[in-house]
């Protein structure tokens, strides 16, 4: 089962990111509240977590006054049961996303990426991730891959320019994420849940148009879900586009929290940078009201400081 997420869709400043979960399970869970299976070692509310791991829809895993701390624990935690334990945002994403690092090379508020560390309780991280890993192998599951596609915002804004839609831009990526889990994990049941975004019921056209060498089957189309089949060269997927998938199925909650994770860690990086040259410069998370504030604010209080509009600013 894959789960596929985004977060950064409608903001103006900070990237565009969209992540995937994979596990394993047996057939009989498909069904079922993974939740409930896994109650001993996860939850999907902050509250009376008694040292389990948080895996819920990013915008309740993230707060304002927690900042990222809720995020960092899983996402962390998730990476260390797939072998791997990044010390800073560079070895995050190149385990995560490796194709987008040297284009954030490319930024002056990135250019530190290799030095800061991410700062979760290591400690705490590794014991909660080996009860649920432990969880996961008693209930006969795994967690095989965690993946993203970070689009940053002059790469947005280039295939913005190219597909003339952000959704496209948005769908594209998600596409690539479902290609790849057919590539590695396509066989007898891979079943891809994915969080639909704005009011489309109806995704033949375009699924016909990103995956061309497969034959499509249409298995529903309504107002709470849209699902189809796939196949081609002996392999096989069910798709499933489903209104609150971020809250229903636990792989789709923790591609939510890797991407949030991912572009928070991005926009700290922006904000630290111009709070560089300004202390009292207030920061932003990107959204269109206070975006739009936060580049007035560079106008007013920064005019000294060179930016590139393409490096910051989102198209339309």
């Amino acid at each position: 089962m894959v789960g596929i997420d985004e977060a950064g869709f409608g903001p103006i400043l900070g990237p565009l990111v969209v992540s995937s979960s994979t596990f394993s399970l047996p057939r009989q869970l498909l069904a079922s509240d993974l939740w409930q299976v896994l109650r001993k070692s996860v939850g999907n509310r902050r509250k009376h977590l008694a040292g389990r791991l948080l895996i819920a829809d990013s915008k309740k895993a993230y707060s304002k006054s927690l900042g990222i701390m809720g995020l960092e624990r899983t996402v962390l935690a998730a990476l260390r049961c797939l072998g791997t334990e990044p010390a800073t945002l560079t070895e995050l994403l190149m385990v995560l996303c490796p194709t987008c690092i040297e284009r954030l090379r490319g930024y002056p508020w990135h250019k530190g990426a290799d030095e800061g560390c991410l700062s979760t309780d290591i400690g705490d991280a590794r014991i909660a991730s080996a009860v649920f890993a432990d969880d996961l192998s008693a209930n006969g599951m795994g967690l095989l891959e965690l993946k993203s596609d970070c689009l940053d915002v002059a790469y947005y804004n280039k295939m913005v320019s190219v597909v003339k839609n952000k959704a496209s831009v948005l769908f594209t990526a998600t596409a690539g994420l479902i290609d790849r889990a057919f590539s590695r994990f396509g066989g007898d049941d891979l079943q891809v849940m994915v969080d639909r975004q704005g009011g489309r019921t109806h995704y033949r056209k375009v699924l016909q148009r990103m995956f061309p060498g497969m034959d499509l089957t249409i298995l529903r189309e309504s107002q709470a879900v849209s699902s189809y089949e796939l196949r081609a060269a002996g392999k096989r997927m069910r798709l499933h586009f489903t209104v609150g998938a971020d809250d229903r199925f636990l792989p789709v909650s923790l591609a939510s929290m890797v991407s949030k994770y991912i572009r928070e860690l991005l926009i700290g990086d922006m904000n630290r940078y111009f709070a560089g040259f300004d202390a009292d410069l207030k920061p932003t998370a990107g959204y269109w009201t206070d975006g739009l504030r936060f580049i007035e604010d560079l106008k007013t209080n920064l005019p000294h400081v060179q930016v590139d509009s393409n490096q910051l600013i989102r198209c339309r």
